[in-house]
């Protein structure tokens, strides 16, 4: 007789809750897209591509990236573009060298930040213009 279950419930949780995570030994090459929150903590090289998501690289990450995401928080390295569609945070210990395009910025005491930051208007929406 088993003693493994027929049916294994698993909490349904919906994709804007969950967070993936690359581990810090992990390296990945190419493109990352996802529906949902990244957080990297291993070494990055590529296009990721996160609409509607956050991306978050962690203090050991180190991400050489062409990065759109909804937000980014970067705690640890990161080298290449940023647009972010709502905010882009550096913490205290980040190292950024790459061009920012954000309607918000936020620039911790002790980051560091080589490249050109251009923090444009939030879109509009359809329903409040005028014309």
């Amino acid at each position: 007789m088993s003693t493994i279950p027929s049916e294994i419930e698993v909490p349904l949780v919906p994709l804007t809750e969950r967070t993936s995570t690359l581990g810090r030994t992990v390296r990945v090459e190419g493109k990352i897209i996802s529906h949902q929150d990244l957080h990297v903590e291993g070494q990055v090289e590529g296009t990721i591509d996160l609409p509607g998501s956050k991306l978050t690289i962690g203090p050991q990450a180190s991400v050489k990236a062409s990065i759109k995401a909804q937000n980014v928080s970067i705690v640890g390295n990161a080298e290449g573009s940023i647009e972010a569609h709502e905010r882009v945070e550096l913490c205290g210990q980040s190292r950024l060298i790459g061009d920012i395009k954000t309607p918000r910025l936020v620039v911790k005491d002790g980051a560091y930040i080589k490249g050109k930051v251009d923090v444009v208007q939030p879109p509009v929406p359809k329903a409040a213009k005028h014309g």
